[in-house]
């Protein structure tokens, strides 16, 4: 079975907010690395494709057996992204975050 995974608006702001913050931070360091926040959104957009096979394997974040986070490796830490398995066609990615940042926004 294959999933089709989709992110919401949402999502796709995080994903905008979290180009800018280390594009930024980049730009801002001596040594910045400008390709760095493009690697990482790949990064991100790489660790969501597994959704499509595996969505039930991610830890789940509630009482809901659907509503689960997945963890993405990036350099020393990395992302969260948290989805919705809406059915036995669809993920939606509703939420990523930074794994550093606090809470999802």
């Amino acid at each position: 079975m294959k999933w089709q995974v989709v992110f919401s608006p949402e999502a796709a702001d995080d994903l905008e907010r979290l180009f800018d913050h280390l594009l930024q931070r980049e730009l801002d360091s001596a040594t910045g690395d400008p390709d760095l926040p493009e690697r990482a959104i790949e990064a991100i957009r790489e660790g969501c494709r597994f959704l499509a096979h595996s969505p039930f394997s991610c830890r789940k974040t509630g009482a809901s057996a659907f509503v689960r986070e997945l963890i993405i490796p990036f350099g020393s830490t990395g992302y969260v992204a948290l989805f919705e398995i809406r059915d036995h066609q669809q993920v939606v990615i509703g939420a990523v975050r930074h794994q550093r940042e606090s809470d999802y926004h």
